[in-house]
């Protein structure tokens, strides 16, 4: 693959060949940068995986780097309260028709369970923009207040693609480095947490971290640090 000059020029500061420390590999990938705007840090996490297996979860980044989003909570009766008060962008029955006649100014789906024989008929719309609710990422449940909370202080989805790797933001290049490192490790914790039981040592194959423009950096990672 070619790649332009300034690229290149960034590449040739460091062995990209090697592996690095956690804190080491972050550092490389901020002091590389080249673009003019603030470029985002990405994780890449290769997984062992099972054939037609995945891993997909939700975490909460101790150090924020997004704007807040915009929650819809999509329940009825005492829940609508609930989910204004904790901080809910807009909560109801009603925002079902909204939805279906093409509104979409939010920036994640929250449902309680009793909505989603109703919300399931928005998948047309919702599952083209990766808004539909879904149990498995903590957006269907009775505890609204609680899902609303945890999704304004930024929980994210992490899942792996076909090939077995995660591909997730973890910070910018403008954070101060020790944050983006922090970043880093509660991703690699989380992801170790939810290695499938009876999997054989070796679940995390490879780990690397790069800038939205820029070359990656081997990160020397072994699984349990």
């Amino acid at each position: 693959m070619k790649h332009g000059k300034k690229y290149n020029a960034a590449a040739a500061k460091y062995d990209l060949s090697k592996k690095y420390d956690v804190a080491s590999a972050c550092k490389m990938v901020q002091d590389m940068k080249f673009a003019k705007f603030d470029e985002t840090v990405e994780a890449h996490v290769s997984l062992r995986l099972e054939k037609n297996a995945t891993v997909r979860d939700t975490l909460v980044f101790p150090n924020q780097f997004k704007g807040e989003k915009k929650v819809l909570v999509f329940c009825k009766g005492d829940k609508v309260k609930e989910a204004l008060d904790a901080g809910a962008a807009y909560a109801g029955e009603e925002y079902i028709e909204k939805v279906k006649d093409g509104w979409l100014d939010f920036d994640v789906a929250v449902a309680t369970p009793d909505m989603m024989k109703d919300v399931g008929r928005l998948g047309m719309v919702l599952g083209r923009k990766g808004l539909m609710p879904n149990p498995k990422t903590g957006t269907v449940t009775p505890n609204v207040a609680q899902a609303v909370a945890e999704l304004r202080k930024g929980r994210t989805e992490y899942r792996a693609d076909k090939a077995g790797i995660v591909h997730i933001a973890v910070g910018k290049c403008s954070m101060d480095a020790d944050k983006v490192v922090e970043n880093v490790k509660t991703l690699l914790s989380e992801i170790s947490r939810k290695k499938p039981a009876g999997s054989a040592a070796g679940f995390v194959q490879s780990v690397s971290v790069s800038s939205s423009m820029g070359p990656g950096v081997w990160v020397d990672y072994k699984e349990g640090e």
